[in-house]
Order: structure tokens, then sequence, then C-alpha cells
């Protein structure tokens, strides 16, 4: 196996994951967030326009990480920050007969320069979630770690650090 993956990902004890499909997005916003399938499931419905088993269109996916990474968002009972990882994180440099290019990372490459943190990631056609450096994911996905990265979306907790502001 190439990547180590958490069963979590796959294993929403709820009848409504049961029997739905295309839903890569609703688990990815559910294990990223910490909130239950039902309450993503209604998240992803009512902000990305998705249908029910049909999937969820990237673009509406896009257009409202960018308007939430000014304001953050609140899905269940937790507020969240988004930031959209630029270019320098999504993609590695390379000197190519002295020119400069740059590539997608994989998703291998991805997990060795983010250690830490809980990030909503895209690649072709699919969602996932990375936490900790820990991929959450289907099972099968395992042996595809070269796969490259769309886009990524950081999805930070408002809560953590909040006890040692002082005022």
């Amino acid at each position: 196996m190439y990547l180590k993956v958490n069963k979590s990902y796959s294993n929403f004890n709820d009848s409504l994951a049961k029997n739905e499909k295309n839903d890569c997005v609703v688990r990815s916003i559910a294990s990223a967030c910490n909130v239950s399938y039902r309450t993503a499931h209604t998240f992803c419905k009512e902000n990305f326009n998705r249908v029910d088993k049909r999937g969820t269109n990237n673009m509406n996916i896009v257009t409202q990480m960018l308007k939430w990474e000014t304001t953050g968002i609140e899905i269940g009972d937790k507020k969240l920050a988004i930031r959209v990882l630029p270019k320098q994180e999504t993609k590695n440099q390379y000197k190519l007969k002295g020119e400069i290019i740059w590539r997608k990372k994989t998703l291998k490459s991805f997990l060795s320069s983010h250690k830490q943190g809980t990030y909503l990631v895209m690649v072709a056609n699919h969602a996932l979630t990375v936490k900790d450096g820990e991929v959450l994911d289907w099972d099968s996905n395992a042996y595809l770690p070269t796969r490259k990265i769309q886009s990524v979306y950081e999805v930070i907790d408002n809560r953590v650090g909040a006890q040692l502001e002082l005022f």
C-alpha cells in the first residue's frame, strides 16, 4: 500500500450516506469540519447547489471557497476559517533547460510538505481530506499516490487558541 488511509471517510454510520453516490465532497466536508454526514450533506446542497446522487460542480466549490476565504463559514455549530492555498503550496517548481516551470504536486508530495493542518484536497473528479498528514479517503485510493492536486483549501477551526487571547 502506498498511502495510509483512515477509514473514517468511508465509515459514516448514516442511512443517507449508504444510499448516496458521488458524495466525495460531502464526505470530505464532514471529515474536514468534524460534522455529521447529514450536516455536510445539507451544507453542500445549500452552498454548492449539489443535487443528490449527482456529485458537486467544482466551479461552485471554487467560487464559494474564494468568498469564504474572507468571511469564513458556519457549518452546524462550528465557525471555521478557509484559506485557499496559493500556487507555491500546490505546485512544485522545476528548472528545465534553463527555464523555470511549475508542475502540479502529487498527493504524495503534498503530504510530505503539509504534515500539520486540515485540508480539503481536490484531485481530478474527486475530493478527499488530509488531516495532520493522514489521508481520509476510500481504501481503494491508497494505491493512487501520484494523483495530481487541482486545488487545496485549508480548514481552520477558529476556536483553536481562543483561550490564549488577552484583551
